[in-house]
């Protein structure tokens, strides 16, 4: 049974769960015991006693209690088990309530939560039912949930809430909200997952043509197809030693995920990419229907691989041809996140997480990865991780000038590191990317 309470139906709200009160207990200590607090079971408290000389007085701190009734509520843009976005944030949430040592059903979910399969919702209605059910922070996972995440924030000023992929906590961004002081904003930096999809997939191309699979344009979605450029550019000049230029398309379908008579059909796009010339098609958009379709012209004769996007387990729809995935691990996020809410320390900022360059996969500490997959091949396998290294270290700095915006405009001058805001907010796709960037499919 997975972690979660499911709402039964996407237009009622559940009756209100009772309140389970916490138990408050205490702890005794004495002047010659030293215990590490972790974290402790649900209603109890964690007390850390640092023994002091004979005579001297005792430091103790109590970390609160993670109260048996600690809910989250979290609201996702997809379908729950959708192998790809809205499947790794749901598990993170997962992995933080099994963290707090607390009930699967202290997990409340709903999914499809967009205008287009679910029209009568709105994500600031759905907030207020998980608050009206005992949701003590709330978790939009989406971009496309901004206007509906502002309006929960200021209708429940008193409950923690995290827009993910925002800016609105940013003091220094475009979208800075001062007078939302419970609302905090989320992100992994990405653009290192997608660099290195981009350097595998230059890696393995025998024809020199890659694919990119786009959802619709924003800011974050151009600033993550560049960033796969830029690994794919450097990885087939830099490490493959090749003059012929790298062709490198995007086309976008106009949302996150197919939703069919709205968007253009992923399957399609697909088919066209590969019938054009491409032999890799790295996937953008939620779901497995790159990889998916990939697969099944590879099973008819056909020369071509993917790399999907979002989830770490998603190369297991297609193994064979999947050479890897960038993937976010939001579990120790929303686990410090929640933590923060219980202890009453949650402040509403803004967070763009670095990989743990330490160990990428690590699955305790790094909100960012890239698994190998078998397609990848084992020549190339050293490759991608020697690439790997020189982010973590410094070596490699893709975001560096000379570098021009699709207009030919210029991005970054002779020697110019981007910042985090010019990196943020990628008005355009960078020049060696072939496809609009600029307007989504539908406007």
């Amino acid at each position: 049974m997975r972690s979660r309470r499911r709402w039964l139906s996407l237009l009622a709200v559940l009756m209100a769960f009772a309140l389970v009160a916490a138990a408050c207990g205490s702890s005794d200590s004495d002047d010659t015991t030293t215990t590490t607090a972790t974290t402790p079971p649900a209603g109890g408290d964690a007390t850390t006693t640092t023994g002091a000389p004979s005579g001297g007085d005792d430091t103790t701190t109590t970390t609160p209690a993670v109260p048996v009734d600690f809910q989250i509520g979290i609201l996702l843009v997809g379908p729950e088990f959708d192998r790809g976005y809205s499947q790794a944030h749901f598990e993170g949430a997962q992995y933080a309530i099994e963290q707090l040592g607390l009930p699967e059903d202290n997990l409340i979910s709903l999914d499809f939560i967009n205008p287009g399969d679910s029209p009568g919702l709105t994500p600031e209605g759905v907030a207020a039912d998980m608050i009206a059910q005992g949701a003590d922070l709330i978790i939009f996972n989406s971009d496309d949930m901004r206007d509906g995440a502002f309006a929960a924030a200021a209708q429940n000023p008193d409950t923690p809430m995290i827009w993910v992929s925002g800016d609105s906590a940013w003091a220094d961004g475009k979208a800075f909200e001062a007078d939302l002081t419970n609302l905090g904003n989320v992100w992994g930096q990405m653009i290192f997952g997608k660099m290195i999809a981009g350097c595998a997939a230059a890696l393995e191309s025998e024809s020199g043509e890659l694919a990119y699979l786009g959802p619709l344009t924003n800011d974050e979605t151009r600033r993550l197809v560049n960033s796969a450029y830029l690994g794919a550019k450097y990885c087939w000049e830099e490490v493959r030693g090749e003059t012929t230029p790298l062709a490198f398309d995007v086309t976008y379908i106009g949302f996150w995920f197919d939703i069919p008579g709205v968007t253009l059909d992923p399957i399609q796009v697909v088919n066209n990419f590969i019938d054009g010339g491409a032999d890799v098609v790295l996937s953008g958009i939620d779901t497995t229907q790159a990889l998916t379709r990939s697969a099944q012209r590879a099973d008819a004769g056909e020369t071509v691989t993917a790399i999907p996007y979002d989830f770490i387990d998603a190369c297991d729809e297609a193994p064979e041809i999947c050479l890897g995935v960038p993937y976010f691990n939001w579990g120790p996020t929303y686990l410090d996140i929640a933590r923060s809410v219980i202890d009453d320390t949650f402040v509403a900022e803004w967070q763009w997480i670095l990989p743990d360059w330490t160990d990428i996969n690590n699955p305790a500490t790094s909100v960012v990865g890239f698994v190998n997959g078998d397609g990848l091949s084992p020549a190339n396998q050293p490759l991608v991780d020697e690439f790997i290294a020189g982010l973590a270290d410094g070596s490699i700095q893709l975001y560096s000038g000379p570098l021009n915006w699709q207009d030919g405009s210029q991005f970054l001058g002779d020697g110019e590191v981007a910042t985090d805001f010019q990196i943020w907010y990628s008005e355009q796709c960078l020049e060696g990317i072939e496809g609009v960037c600029s307007v989504n499919v539908f406007g």
